[in-house]
């Protein structure tokens, strides 16, 4: 990676403030774009897109990069930046990297001309990604359950990287953890952990305190959270849609709550470490 390299952020939550101060602190030249109210270092340069991205090479979008599909996601300016074929054509000869890009391609073509990278997608940022979504849950957790996690009957829906994450943590806390899943191979890693396993499509047969979905699909529906035999909070961290029908849990009266985006609400300095890290890698590739 060039040590001269100039990097541009623009818009984005406090995970994009973390990281452009740490790619300063690096040594890097950073610009930044869609932050009125924040006061950063004083090595890095708040200056209007335009200027941001004469003076960049890689650009830096936000994770995700649009929440509606049509404006730049940014949390601390009040100005809107739309995203059509003017933008694109802004980052023609720009490396872009971004979180969660796919409606961001949809609102131009020239985005088939640009040298973009989905940095969400990489494998070592979703494994890194987990802890602080895995802490988050269980703040929440902590929080809205009126006993302790300590002895509590803990579901965990699904054991992919959250659900790995996750499923220790409950478990060092002392929480009695069930963890589900569909293979044969990742129940008997379950067993051997110490957590009791039980196939995805059993999870609503038992008696749970609390429990955690990470799976992104239809997984509690309404015939599921009809037969549960308790009234548990239930902590959804899945992306939109989510794995729980949100309506037949409202009109259950059940204690639903939606936890997105838990890296850049409960730990935004090390997420945007985390993603700093991720595009270094891919620069250095």
């Amino acid at each position: 990676m060039k040590e001269n390299r100039t990097f541009g952020v623009l818009g984005g939550d406090g995970r994009q403030i973390a990281m452009a101060e740490s790619i300063a602190a690096d040594g890097f030249s950073v610009y930044a774009f869609g932050f009125d109210d924040v006061e950063f270092h004083e090595m890095i340069r708040k200056s209007e897109l335009e200027e941001v991205v004469k003076n960049c090479e890689s650009i830096i979008l936000p994770l995700p990069v649009t929440s509606d599909g049509i404006h730049l996601k940014t949390d601390y300016s009040k100005k809107q930046i739309v995203l059509d074929d003017n933008f694109a054509e802004l980052l023609l000869e720009k490396q872009v990297f971004g979180g969660k890009m796919g409606l961001l391609f949809q609102t131009s073509r020239q985005w088939d001309r640009i040298n973009t990278h989905d940095y969400s997608l990489r494998e070592e940022f979703a494994v890194r990604n987990a802890v602080p979504t895995a802490e988050g849950a269980i703040e929440i957790a902590m929080r809205e359950y009126p006993g302790t996690l300590n002895g509590s009957r803990c579901l965990v829906a699904g054991y992919g990287r959250i659900g790995k994450v996750l499923s220790r943590m409950l478990y060092g806390i002392g929480a009695r953890v069930t963890v589900s899943a569909r293979k044969q191979a990742d129940l008997a890693w379950i067993r051997s952990c110490g957590y009791s396993p039980i196939l995805t499509e059993q999870v609503g047969a038992g008696n749970y305190d609390i429990i955690f979905n990470t799976i992104p699909y239809s997984v509690f529906d309404r015939s599921v959270l009809k037969k549960m035999q308790c009234d548990p909070l239930i902590i959804d961290l899945a992306s939109l849609p989510g794995g729980v029908d949100r309506q037949a849990a409202k009109e259950l009266d059940l204690h639903l709550i939606q936890a997105l985006a838990l890296p850049g609400k409960v730990a935004p300095k090390a997420a945007g470490e985390i993603i700093k890290e991720t595009i270094y890698h891919i620069l250095k590739e």
